[in-house]
């Protein structure tokens, strides 16, 4: 379901009435969008359906894609997005982001669940949880004006990224206090996340982790020309891809897991590298003046998005999605519990880490579950990079994270000057 638009809306329509989509239909091998012309003649008789189908394309998750094009550039981003709140004095408080392509299946089975056990808890809930793409602006404040006090923080905490749950300005100095503590009762996550390569369970037991958002990327082969196919995000700092891609900037919480993953695994001349990879007019510097509203600029080669909206791609129009052979990078989809409340807020946890959200996640979303009970249907060489918990804990991550953005754009720059 979108919030602006319908699979039976034209492309003129879409077009003449979202211009910054114009981009993303280009990015996703509708070429000829580009072209004003071929928008008011051919875009008026084909609609979004007609043109999905011919390419076999995912229509749920183009058009979750889109309404996310089409909310970022709003003046009140996120517009038609309103957040699930309950505030009401209750006895506990919920707070957080949920994905934006399966926030509706989300939020449906929550509030189903919640109107059948309200009489059974025997206590009064608050909550507050959006659309991932409305930031997390509002939580930190609230972390911030807390000011030390844990009773001043909500019980359960559901997000992606890592810049709130680690920055010791934010929720580390809780976490450091041993606020926190995983309350699902699982003694193996899915074995998908279990395993000799890599362990997504907190050995402190502080942090729980429902699930992934991988980071793959996409190449426009019509734009690749005769350099070789990119397999590796090693493969995407070589020269012949500077000023080449697209990296997912407006969405905060997958360009740090992003930025920090390349740190991790290839240092600061990793993410300077990939500061020079940053195709220019795709700078934020420069989208914040044109938008790209009217197709100008160059098509970047490369595009790094998330595994969901990459699997729309049929194989048979320019974009091909690559799982990079150094591993989807993790943006963890975390979930902290203080443990004050915690007989309170386990029936929560048991909610979101059930095998029913779990294959929400997996199976609508390409979010893999770490839930033992979901398959989640993945390739043997669909592995994952991970930073580690002992890079986590022995770093503060989120002034690394200042760091590393501060090297990203000082590389970029240069390129743009």
């Amino acid at each position: 379901m979108s919030n602006h638009l319908k699979v039976t809306d034209t492309i003129y329509d879409i077009t003449e009435k979202y211009p910054e989509t114009i981009n993303f239909f280009v990015a996703n091998g509708f070429d000829k969008m580009s072209n004003p012309i071929m928008r008011n003649t051919i875009g008026k008789t084909v609609t979004l359906e007609m043109a999905l189908s011919m390419r076999k394309m995912n229509a749920e998750a183009f058009l979750a894609k889109l309404d996310e094009v089409i909310n970022q550039a709003l003046p009140d981003a996120g517009s038609g997005l309103a957040p699930m709140v309950k505030e009401d004095g209750g006895d506990i408080r919920i707070e957080g982001v949920l994905p934006c392509p399966i926030r509706l299946p989300l939020m449906e089975k929550f509030e189903s669940w919640l109107s059948e056990q309200s009489d059974k808890l025997g206590y009064k809930v608050d909550y507050n949880l959006k659309s991932a793409n409305l930031g997390l602006d509002d939580v930190k404040e609230r972390v911030v004006a807390a000011n030390g006090n844990a009773d001043a923080l909500s019980d359960l905490y559901l997000s992606a990224g890592f810049d709130l749950f680690f920055d010791k300005e934010m929720m580390g100095q809780y976490r450091e206090a041993g606020e926190f503590e995983d309350i699902s009762g699982l003694d193996h996550i899915n074995p998908d996340f279990d395993n000799e390569k890599i362990s997504l369970k907190d050995p402190k037991g502080q942090y729980a982790i429902i699930g992934v958002v991988p980071a793959i990327f996409m190449v426009n082969t019509n734009v690749l020309g005769d350099r070789p196919m990119p397999e590796s995000w090693a493969d995407l700092m070589k020269p012949e891809f500077e000023n080449s891609i697209s990296l997912p900037m407006k969405d905060l919480d997958m360009f740090n897991a992003f930025l920090l993953h390349i740190y991790r695994y290839y240092g600061e001349e990793g993410v300077e590298k990939m500061g020079k990879a940053l195709l220019r007019s795709m700078h934020p510097a420069q989208m914040v003046k044109a938008h790209l509203a009217k197709g100008e600029g160059k098509v970047p080669t490369i595009t790094v998005t998330p595994y969901f909206f990459a699997s729309m791609a049929d194989g048979k129009g320019p974009m091909r999605p690559v799982w990079p052979k150094d591993g989807a990078i993790l943006s963890p989809i975390f979930l902290l519990a203080r443990a004050k409340n915690k007989d309170k807020v386990k029936p929560f946890v048991d909610l979101l880490y059930s095998k029913e959200i779990g294959e929400i996640l997996s199976s609508n979303g390409k979010f893999p579950s770490t839930n033992p009970l979901v398959e989640n249907n993945l390739k043997e060489d669909q592995n994952f990079m991970w930073l580690g918990w002992d890079f986590i804990h022995n770093h503060d991550i989120g002034e690394l994270i200042k760091n590393i953005e501060q090297k990203f754009y000082q590389a970029a720059e240069k390129e743009i000057l």
